[in-house]
Protein backbone atom coordinates (compact mmCIF):
# COMPACT_ATOMS: atom_id res chain seq x y z
CA UNK A 1 0.00 0.00 0.00
CA UNK A 2 2.71 2.57 1.08
CA UNK A 3 4.55 1.55 -2.44
CA UNK A 4 1.08 2.14 -4.25
CA UNK A 5 0.62 5.27 -2.39
CA UNK A 6 4.08 6.60 -3.04
CA UNK A 7 3.59 6.24 -7.00
CA UNK A 8 0.22 8.13 -6.96
CA UNK A 9 1.68 10.65 -5.04
CA UNK A 10 4.63 11.28 -7.60
CA UNK A 11 2.22 11.17 -10.71
CA UNK A 12 -0.21 13.75 -8.78
CA UNK A 13 3.02 15.85 -8.46
CA UNK A 14 4.27 15.65 -12.05
CA UNK A 15 0.97 16.52 -13.12
CA UNK A 16 0.87 19.75 -10.91
CA UNK A 17 4.35 20.40 -12.22
CA UNK A 18 3.54 19.85 -15.56
CA UNK A 19 0.71 22.20 -15.40
CA UNK A 20 2.38 24.73 -14.01
CA UNK A 21 4.95 25.02 -16.05
CA UNK A 22 2.38 24.70 -19.62
CA UNK A 23 0.57 27.42 -17.77
CA UNK A 24 4.06 29.46 -17.12
CA UNK A 25 4.76 28.70 -20.90
CA UNK A 26 1.36 29.74 -22.02
CA UNK A 27 1.29 32.97 -20.37
CA UNK A 28 2.68 36.38 -22.63
CA UNK A 29 5.61 37.69 -20.62
CA UNK A 30 5.18 41.24 -20.26
CA UNK A 31 8.65 41.98 -19.14
CA UNK A 32 10.55 44.87 -20.90
CA UNK A 33 13.59 42.74 -20.38
CA UNK A 34 12.31 39.59 -22.81
CA UNK A 35 13.47 40.88 -26.08
CA UNK A 36 13.62 39.29 -29.69
CA UNK A 37 16.59 37.60 -31.21
CA UNK A 38 17.00 37.83 -34.87
CA UNK A 39 19.23 35.63 -37.04
CA UNK A 40 20.77 38.73 -38.59
CA UNK A 41 20.48 42.87 -37.89
CA UNK A 42 20.78 43.69 -41.42
CA UNK A 43 19.61 42.62 -44.97
CA UNK A 44 21.39 43.29 -48.21
CA UNK A 45 19.80 42.60 -51.60
CA UNK A 46 22.72 42.77 -54.08
CA UNK A 47 21.73 44.80 -56.94
CA UNK A 48 18.75 44.42 -58.86
CA UNK A 49 17.37 45.53 -61.81
CA UNK A 50 14.35 48.37 -61.78
CA UNK A 51 11.06 47.22 -62.38
CA UNK A 52 12.18 43.36 -61.93
CA UNK A 53 12.63 43.35 -58.45
CA UNK A 54 14.71 40.66 -56.66
CA UNK A 55 14.91 37.52 -54.84
CA UNK A 56 13.31 36.98 -51.46
CA UNK A 57 15.18 37.72 -48.48
CA UNK A 58 14.22 36.10 -44.83
CA UNK A 59 14.90 36.55 -41.32
CA UNK A 60 14.47 33.95 -38.00
CA UNK A 61 13.32 35.93 -35.51
CA UNK A 62 13.85 34.13 -32.36
CA UNK A 63 11.62 34.03 -28.89
CA UNK A 64 14.94 32.77 -26.76
CA UNK A 65 12.34 33.63 -23.41
CA UNK A 66 10.30 30.40 -21.37
CA UNK A 67 7.20 32.10 -22.05
CA UNK A 68 5.04 33.67 -25.31
CA UNK A 69 6.21 36.88 -26.25
CA UNK A 70 3.83 39.47 -28.07
CA UNK A 71 4.83 41.34 -30.92
CA UNK A 72 2.82 44.72 -30.52
CA UNK A 73 3.91 45.93 -34.39
CA UNK A 74 6.07 44.91 -37.07
CA UNK A 75 5.98 47.36 -40.03
CA UNK A 76 8.38 49.15 -42.70
CA UNK A 77 9.86 52.80 -41.37
CA UNK A 78 9.27 53.92 -44.97
CA UNK A 79 5.47 52.82 -45.25
CA UNK A 80 3.38 52.38 -48.31
CA UNK A 81 5.66 54.12 -50.31
CA UNK A 82 8.49 51.74 -49.62
CA UNK A 83 10.32 49.10 -52.36
CA UNK A 84 10.09 46.37 -49.78
CA UNK A 85 7.66 44.31 -48.75
CA UNK A 86 6.86 41.80 -46.17
CA UNK A 87 5.28 38.28 -45.65
CA UNK A 88 4.37 36.99 -41.57
CA UNK A 89 2.64 34.27 -41.84
CA UNK A 90 1.89 34.24 -45.12
CA UNK A 91 0.13 37.47 -45.47
CA UNK A 92 2.17 40.31 -47.33
CA UNK A 93 2.21 43.78 -46.30
CA UNK A 94 4.14 46.72 -44.27
CA UNK A 95 2.40 46.48 -40.96
CA UNK A 96 1.49 43.68 -38.59
CA UNK A 97 -0.10 43.90 -35.56
CA UNK A 98 0.10 41.28 -32.20
CA UNK A 99 2.62 38.86 -33.74
CA UNK A 100 3.09 36.29 -31.24
CA UNK A 101 5.40 33.35 -30.93
CA UNK A 102 5.70 30.36 -29.01
CA UNK A 103 8.01 29.90 -25.56
CA UNK A 104 11.43 29.25 -27.38
CA UNK A 105 10.16 29.32 -30.82
CA UNK A 106 10.79 31.65 -34.07
CA UNK A 107 8.83 32.81 -36.88
CA UNK A 108 10.51 33.56 -40.09
CA UNK A 109 9.60 36.99 -42.17
CA UNK A 110 10.41 37.04 -45.46
CA UNK A 111 10.97 40.60 -47.54
CA UNK A 112 11.28 41.09 -51.03
CA UNK A 113 12.29 44.57 -52.81
CA UNK A 114 11.25 46.12 -56.11
CA UNK A 115 12.64 49.20 -57.61
CA UNK A 116 11.04 51.61 -59.37
CA UNK A 117 12.30 52.78 -62.71
CA UNK A 118 15.00 56.17 -62.75
CA UNK A 119 16.92 57.87 -64.79
CA UNK A 120 20.00 57.91 -62.86
CA UNK A 121 22.59 55.91 -65.13
CA UNK A 122 24.58 55.14 -61.65
CA UNK A 123 23.65 52.57 -59.31
CA UNK A 124 21.17 54.01 -56.55
CA UNK A 125 21.48 52.57 -53.10
CA UNK A 126 17.75 52.23 -51.35
CA UNK A 127 17.48 51.68 -47.67
CA UNK A 128 14.46 51.07 -44.88
CA UNK A 129 14.21 49.14 -41.36
CA UNK A 130 11.52 46.52 -40.32
CA UNK A 131 10.64 48.04 -36.21
CA UNK A 132 9.65 45.68 -34.05
CA UNK A 133 7.55 46.66 -30.84
CA UNK A 134 8.01 44.69 -27.77
CA UNK A 135 7.09 45.42 -24.00
CA UNK A 136 7.58 48.78 -24.94
CA UNK A 137 10.48 48.18 -26.42
CA UNK A 138 11.99 49.15 -30.23
CA UNK A 139 14.15 46.60 -31.92
CA UNK A 140 15.10 47.30 -35.89
CA UNK A 141 16.64 45.45 -38.69
CA UNK A 142 18.02 47.18 -41.17
CA UNK A 143 17.30 46.88 -45.32
CA UNK A 144 19.80 47.68 -48.00
CA UNK A 145 19.30 47.57 -51.75
CA UNK A 146 21.46 48.26 -54.35
CA UNK A 147 19.12 48.95 -57.79
CA UNK A 148 19.92 50.13 -61.19
CA UNK A 149 18.38 51.39 -63.92
CA UNK A 150 18.82 49.43 -67.32
CA UNK A 151 17.67 48.99 -70.93
CA UNK A 152 15.05 45.80 -71.17
CA UNK A 153 14.76 43.65 -74.50
CA UNK A 154 11.33 41.94 -74.11
CA UNK A 155 10.25 39.48 -76.68
CA UNK A 156 7.99 40.90 -79.22
CA UNK A 157 7.08 37.53 -81.37
CA UNK A 158 8.23 34.17 -81.17
CA UNK A 159 9.11 31.05 -83.44
CA UNK A 160 7.13 28.23 -83.27
CA UNK A 161 8.61 24.89 -84.07
CA UNK A 162 6.83 21.33 -85.70
CA UNK A 163 6.75 19.95 -82.09
CA UNK A 164 5.00 22.84 -81.14
CA UNK A 165 7.51 24.75 -78.77
CA UNK A 166 8.42 28.15 -79.38
CA UNK A 167 11.34 30.89 -79.05
CA UNK A 168 10.57 34.27 -78.30
CA UNK A 169 12.31 36.92 -79.47
CA UNK A 170 12.74 40.74 -80.30
CA UNK A 171 14.70 42.58 -83.29
CA UNK A 172 17.49 44.65 -81.87
CA UNK A 173 15.81 47.42 -84.46
CA UNK A 174 12.37 47.71 -85.40
CA UNK A 175 13.75 49.41 -88.57
CA UNK A 176 15.88 47.76 -91.73
CA UNK A 177 19.49 48.44 -92.74
CA UNK A 178 20.16 49.60 -89.16
CA UNK A 179 23.45 50.13 -86.91
CA UNK A 180 22.43 50.28 -83.28
CA UNK A 181 25.29 51.10 -80.85
CA UNK A 182 24.97 50.52 -76.83
CA UNK A 183 27.18 52.76 -75.27
CA UNK A 184 27.84 51.79 -71.07
CA UNK A 185 25.77 54.28 -69.59
CA UNK A 186 23.39 51.30 -68.57
CA UNK A 187 22.90 47.71 -68.45
CA UNK A 188 21.39 45.52 -70.70
CA UNK A 189 18.52 43.09 -69.66
CA UNK A 190 17.82 40.76 -72.43
CA UNK A 191 14.58 38.30 -71.83
CA UNK A 192 14.12 35.51 -74.43
CA UNK A 193 16.34 36.21 -77.66
CA UNK A 194 17.86 39.28 -78.52
CA UNK A 195 17.93 39.33 -82.71
CA UNK A 196 20.28 40.75 -84.84
CA UNK A 197 18.52 40.27 -88.18
CA UNK A 198 19.77 40.18 -91.90
CA UNK A 199 20.15 43.63 -92.22
CA UNK A 200 21.03 44.91 -89.34
CA UNK A 201 24.35 45.74 -87.22
CA UNK A 202 24.93 45.69 -83.72
CA UNK A 203 27.98 47.26 -82.10
CA UNK A 204 28.52 47.45 -78.30
CA UNK A 205 30.89 49.55 -77.18
CA UNK A 206 33.68 49.33 -73.75
CA UNK A 207 32.60 49.03 -70.75
CA UNK A 208 28.66 47.31 -71.44
CA UNK A 209 27.58 45.07 -69.42
CA UNK A 210 24.83 42.55 -70.70
CA UNK A 211 22.56 40.30 -68.31
CA UNK A 212 20.85 37.15 -69.30
CA UNK A 213 17.58 35.85 -68.42
CA UNK A 214 17.24 32.01 -67.75
CA UNK A 215 17.22 30.77 -71.71
CA UNK A 216 17.81 33.95 -73.06
CA UNK A 217 20.51 34.53 -75.90
CA UNK A 218 21.96 36.98 -78.27
CA UNK A 219 21.12 36.19 -81.84
CA UNK A 220 23.23 37.34 -85.05
CA UNK A 221 20.66 35.82 -87.84
CA UNK A 222 22.31 35.07 -91.58
CA UNK A 223 24.34 38.28 -92.57
CA UNK A 224 23.24 40.32 -89.45
CA UNK A 225 26.56 41.72 -87.99
CA UNK A 226 27.78 42.09 -84.39
CA UNK A 227 30.66 44.20 -83.13
CA UNK A 228 32.00 44.11 -79.54
CA UNK A 229 34.44 46.38 -78.56
CA UNK A 230 35.96 46.14 -75.39
CA UNK A 231 39.07 47.30 -74.00
CA UNK A 232 41.48 45.95 -71.22
CA UNK A 233 39.88 46.76 -67.71
CA UNK A 234 37.01 47.92 -69.40
CA UNK A 235 35.43 44.72 -71.13
CA UNK A 236 32.23 43.84 -72.12
CA UNK A 237 30.59 41.56 -69.69
CA UNK A 238 27.66 38.89 -70.76
CA UNK A 239 26.51 37.15 -67.80
CA UNK A 240 23.15 35.67 -65.90
CA UNK A 241 20.26 38.32 -64.93
CA UNK A 242 20.82 37.08 -61.48
CA UNK A 243 22.26 38.99 -58.86
CA UNK A 244 22.36 37.58 -55.66
CA UNK A 245 26.21 35.90 -54.13
CA UNK A 246 24.85 32.85 -54.64
CA UNK A 247 24.70 33.29 -58.42
CA UNK A 248 27.93 34.75 -59.29
CA UNK A 249 29.45 31.24 -60.20
CA UNK A 250 26.47 29.71 -61.36
CA UNK A 251 26.81 27.92 -64.75
CA UNK A 252 23.38 27.35 -66.84
CA UNK A 253 22.05 30.80 -66.27
CA UNK A 254 21.43 31.78 -69.96
CA UNK A 255 22.01 30.18 -73.78
CA UNK A 256 24.20 31.54 -75.72
CA UNK A 257 25.79 34.05 -78.19
CA UNK A 258 24.45 32.60 -81.76
CA UNK A 259 26.18 33.68 -84.65
CA UNK A 260 25.40 32.47 -88.41
CA UNK A 261 26.76 33.03 -91.83
CA UNK A 262 27.04 36.07 -93.92
CA UNK A 263 28.64 38.23 -92.65
CA UNK A 264 32.68 38.61 -92.91
CA UNK A 265 33.44 41.47 -90.35
CA UNK A 266 31.69 39.90 -86.70
CA UNK A 267 34.55 40.40 -83.99
CA UNK A 268 34.46 39.83 -80.17
CA UNK A 269 36.92 41.89 -78.62
CA UNK A 270 38.04 42.44 -74.90
CA UNK A 271 34.56 40.48 -73.81
CA UNK A 272 33.78 38.60 -70.79
CA UNK A 273 31.45 35.43 -71.10
CA UNK A 274 30.15 33.21 -68.25
CA UNK A 275 27.80 31.60 -66.47
CA UNK A 276 25.56 30.12 -69.82
CA UNK A 277 25.04 27.11 -71.54
CA UNK A 278 27.01 27.36 -74.78
CA UNK A 279 29.57 30.74 -74.73
CA UNK A 280 29.70 31.45 -78.33
CA UNK A 281 28.38 29.14 -81.34
CA UNK A 282 29.76 29.83 -84.65
CA UNK A 283 27.44 28.35 -87.03
CA UNK A 284 26.75 27.55 -91.20
CA UNK A 285 22.96 27.38 -90.49
CA UNK A 286 22.50 26.63 -93.71
CA UNK A 287 18.91 26.68 -95.92
CA UNK A 288 18.15 26.82 -99.42
CA UNK A 289 20.02 27.94 -101.99
CA UNK A 290 22.55 28.44 -99.28
CA UNK A 291 26.02 27.38 -100.72
CA UNK A 292 28.09 25.92 -97.72
CA UNK A 293 31.83 26.60 -99.65
CA UNK A 294 31.13 30.14 -101.10
CA UNK A 295 28.95 31.69 -98.40
CA UNK A 296 30.88 33.98 -96.07
CA UNK A 297 31.16 33.35 -92.15
CA UNK A 298 34.19 34.88 -90.40
CA UNK A 299 34.27 35.71 -86.32
CA UNK A 300 37.24 36.76 -84.89
CA UNK A 301 37.19 36.22 -81.06
CA UNK A 302 40.48 38.03 -79.12
CA UNK A 303 41.78 38.88 -75.42
CA UNK A 304 38.17 37.11 -74.58
CA UNK A 305 37.62 34.72 -71.20
CA UNK A 306 34.68 32.42 -71.88
CA UNK A 307 34.26 30.41 -68.76
CA UNK A 308 31.88 28.45 -66.51
CA UNK A 309 29.53 26.77 -69.06
CA UNK A 310 27.10 23.72 -68.76
CA UNK A 311 27.74 22.48 -72.45
CA UNK A 312 31.00 24.08 -74.40
CA UNK A 313 32.88 27.21 -74.17
CA UNK A 314 32.80 27.51 -78.04
CA UNK A 315 31.26 26.33 -80.87
CA UNK A 316 31.84 26.10 -84.49
CA UNK A 317 29.94 24.68 -87.15
CA UNK A 318 31.51 24.94 -90.26
CA UNK A 319 32.55 28.32 -89.53
CA UNK A 320 36.19 30.45 -90.23
CA UNK A 321 37.46 31.49 -87.15
CA UNK A 322 40.49 33.52 -86.03
CA UNK A 323 41.24 33.76 -82.29
CA UNK A 324 43.44 35.16 -80.62
CA UNK A 325 44.73 35.48 -76.31
CA UNK A 326 41.56 33.90 -75.17
CA UNK A 327 40.70 31.89 -72.44
CA UNK A 328 38.74 29.20 -72.57
CA UNK A 329 38.08 27.48 -69.50
CA UNK A 330 36.35 24.91 -66.77
CA UNK A 331 33.29 24.03 -69.37
CA UNK A 332 31.07 20.78 -68.29
CA UNK A 333 32.01 19.41 -71.35
CA UNK A 334 34.84 20.71 -74.03
CA UNK A 335 35.87 24.11 -74.08
CA UNK A 336 36.27 24.18 -77.63
CA UNK A 337 33.92 21.96 -80.13
CA UNK A 338 34.94 21.85 -83.84
CA UNK A 339 32.36 20.45 -86.29
CA UNK A 340 31.54 19.84 -89.73
CA UNK A 341 35.15 21.08 -90.58
CA UNK A 342 35.46 25.28 -91.07
CA UNK A 343 38.84 27.01 -90.64
CA UNK A 344 40.17 27.84 -87.31
CA UNK A 345 43.34 29.75 -86.10
CA UNK A 346 43.78 29.69 -82.16
CA UNK A 347 47.00 31.95 -81.45
CA UNK A 348 48.44 32.36 -77.60
CA UNK A 349 45.37 31.51 -76.29
CA UNK A 350 44.69 29.00 -73.23
CA UNK A 351 42.60 26.27 -72.53
CA UNK A 352 42.22 25.14 -69.12
CA UNK A 353 39.11 22.69 -68.33
CA UNK A 354 39.11 22.30 -64.49
CA UNK A 355 35.28 22.04 -64.15
CA UNK A 356 34.37 21.39 -60.33
CA UNK A 357 30.63 21.48 -60.31
CA UNK A 358 27.98 18.81 -59.47
CA UNK A 359 28.89 16.62 -62.41
CA UNK A 360 32.11 14.71 -63.33
CA UNK A 361 33.51 16.17 -66.66
CA UNK A 362 33.71 12.80 -69.12
CA UNK A 363 34.84 14.51 -72.36
CA UNK A 364 38.32 16.19 -73.24
CA UNK A 365 38.84 20.45 -73.78
CA UNK A 366 39.30 20.42 -77.09
CA UNK A 367 37.32 18.41 -79.69
CA UNK A 368 37.57 18.33 -83.74
CA UNK A 369 35.34 16.64 -86.21
CA UNK A 370 35.11 16.65 -89.49
CA UNK A 371 32.10 14.31 -90.73
CA UNK A 372 28.79 12.77 -90.41
CA UNK A 373 27.17 9.88 -91.22
CA UNK A 374 26.23 11.00 -94.80
CA UNK A 375 29.66 13.06 -95.68
CA UNK A 376 32.51 14.26 -94.50
CA UNK A 377 33.33 18.24 -95.12
CA UNK A 378 36.24 20.25 -95.61
CA UNK A 379 38.46 20.93 -92.41
CA UNK A 380 40.32 23.47 -94.12
CA UNK A 381 42.54 23.91 -90.98
CA UNK A 382 42.52 23.85 -87.92
CA UNK A 383 45.99 25.43 -86.46
CA UNK A 384 46.83 25.84 -82.92
CA UNK A 385 49.76 27.83 -82.27
CA UNK A 386 51.52 28.46 -78.63
CA UNK A 387 48.53 27.50 -77.20
CA UNK A 388 47.86 25.66 -73.62
CA UNK A 389 45.99 22.88 -73.63
CA UNK A 390 45.46 21.73 -69.80
CA UNK A 391 42.86 20.19 -67.45
CA UNK A 392 42.11 17.45 -65.01
CA UNK A 393 41.38 14.65 -67.74
CA UNK A 394 44.98 12.16 -68.82
CA UNK A 395 43.93 13.05 -72.70
CA UNK A 396 42.55 16.60 -73.82
CA UNK A 397 42.13 16.29 -76.80
CA UNK A 398 39.53 14.37 -78.86
CA UNK A 399 40.68 14.24 -82.95
CA UNK A 400 37.05 12.51 -84.46
CA UNK A 401 38.56 13.16 -87.90
CA UNK A 402 37.59 11.01 -91.35
CA UNK A 403 40.73 10.67 -93.94
CA UNK A 404 39.17 8.57 -96.23
CA UNK A 405 38.01 11.22 -98.63
CA UNK A 406 41.70 12.41 -100.58
CA UNK A 407 39.87 15.67 -102.00
CA UNK A 408 38.88 16.73 -98.10
CA UNK A 409 42.32 15.47 -95.90
CA UNK A 410 41.51 17.29 -92.82
CA UNK A 411 44.43 19.94 -91.97
CA UNK A 412 45.31 20.49 -88.09
CA UNK A 413 48.42 21.19 -86.78
CA UNK A 414 49.32 21.86 -83.10
CA UNK A 415 52.13 24.24 -83.22
CA UNK A 416 54.68 25.32 -80.40
CA UNK A 417 52.11 24.58 -77.26
CA UNK A 418 51.61 22.85 -73.82
CA UNK A 419 49.80 19.66 -74.45
CA UNK A 420 48.17 17.62 -71.98
CA UNK A 421 47.60 14.68 -73.97
CA UNK A 422 47.82 11.12 -74.74
CA UNK A 423 46.81 10.75 -78.36
CA UNK A 424 50.14 10.21 -80.98
CA UNK A 425 52.05 13.55 -81.61
CA UNK A 426 54.90 11.67 -83.29
CA UNK A 427 53.81 12.98 -86.85
CA UNK A 428 55.69 15.88 -87.45
CA UNK A 429 53.23 17.14 -89.71
CA UNK A 430 50.58 17.92 -87.36
CA UNK A 431 52.17 18.14 -84.22
CA UNK A 432 55.56 20.15 -84.24
CA UNK A 433 57.33 21.33 -81.54
CA UNK A 434 55.06 20.86 -78.84
CA UNK A 435 56.15 19.92 -74.58
CA UNK A 436 53.43 17.12 -73.64
CA UNK A 437 52.36 17.52 -70.70
CA UNK A 438 51.79 14.29 -67.77
CA UNK A 439 50.81 16.40 -64.72
CA UNK A 440 48.84 19.80 -64.70
CA UNK A 441 50.59 23.04 -65.01
CA UNK A 442 50.88 25.27 -62.04
CA UNK A 443 48.24 28.22 -62.45
CA UNK A 444 47.79 30.97 -60.07
CA UNK A 445 43.57 30.56 -59.14
CA UNK A 446 42.00 28.25 -61.28
CA UNK A 447 39.06 27.59 -59.13
CA UNK A 448 38.98 31.32 -59.47
CA UNK A 449 39.69 31.63 -63.03
CA UNK A 450 43.09 32.51 -63.17
CA UNK A 451 45.04 30.67 -65.69
CA UNK A 452 48.47 32.40 -64.96
CA UNK A 453 50.95 29.85 -64.68
CA UNK A 454 53.16 30.60 -61.66
CA UNK A 455 56.32 28.03 -63.08
CA UNK A 456 56.90 29.75 -65.96
CA UNK A 457 59.97 27.51 -67.06
CA UNK A 458 57.15 24.83 -67.84
CA UNK A 459 56.10 26.94 -71.06
CA UNK A 460 58.77 28.79 -71.77
CA UNK A 461 61.71 28.32 -74.02
CA UNK A 462 60.10 28.40 -77.87
CA UNK A 463 62.69 29.38 -80.57
CA UNK A 464 61.51 27.95 -83.95
CA UNK A 465 60.95 30.45 -86.05
CA UNK A 466 57.25 29.48 -86.80
CA UNK A 467 57.13 30.49 -83.11
CA UNK A 468 57.84 33.98 -83.36
CA UNK A 469 55.85 34.61 -86.10
CA UNK A 470 52.77 34.10 -84.18
CA UNK A 471 54.07 36.14 -81.29
CA UNK A 472 54.23 39.16 -84.08
CA UNK A 473 50.74 38.69 -84.89
CA UNK A 474 49.83 39.15 -81.18
CA UNK A 475 53.39 41.06 -79.71
CA UNK A 476 50.98 41.76 -76.21
CA UNK A 477 49.79 39.32 -74.09
CA UNK A 478 45.99 39.21 -72.32
CA UNK A 479 47.15 41.87 -70.02
CA UNK A 480 48.78 44.11 -72.56
CA UNK A 481 52.60 42.86 -71.63
CA UNK A 482 54.91 42.97 -74.22
CA UNK A 483 55.96 39.36 -75.59
CA UNK A 484 59.39 38.05 -75.59
CA UNK A 485 59.78 36.90 -78.90
CA UNK A 486 63.36 34.55 -78.24
CA UNK A 487 61.58 33.07 -75.22
CA UNK A 488 57.77 33.57 -75.28
CA UNK A 489 55.45 32.13 -72.54
CA UNK A 490 53.11 29.78 -74.18
CA UNK A 491 49.13 30.71 -73.85
CA UNK A 492 47.42 33.97 -73.15
CA UNK A 493 49.41 35.57 -70.34
CA UNK A 494 53.44 36.52 -70.40
CA UNK A 495 55.35 35.51 -67.73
Amino acid sequence: MRIIFKILVFFALSILIFDFTSCKKDKITLDSGAKLQFSQDSILFDTVFTTIGSSTRNIRVRNKNNQRIKISSIQLQGGSASPFILNVDGAKGITFNDVEIAANDSLYIFIQVNVNPNNANSPLIINDAIKFSVNGNEQTVYLEAWGQDAYYHRPTDAIKFKDGSYLAYSLVSASNNTTVTWTNDKPHVIYGYLVVDSTQKLIINAGVRVFLNYKAGLWVYRYGELKVLGQKGNEVTFTGARREKEYADEPGQWDRIWINEGSVNNEINYAIIKNGYIGVQAEFFGGANVNFITEPRRLKITNTKIQNMTLWGFYGLGYNVYGGNNVFSNCQEHCVNIQLGGKYTFLHCTFANFWEKDNARTKPAININNYTAEQVLPLDSAYFGNCIIDGKLSNEINLDLDYSDVGFQPKHIFSNGWLKTTIDVSDGAHFINNKIGTGNLAFNDYKNYNFQATNESQIKGFTHPKSTTDVLKFPFDLNLVSRNTSSVTIGAYEN
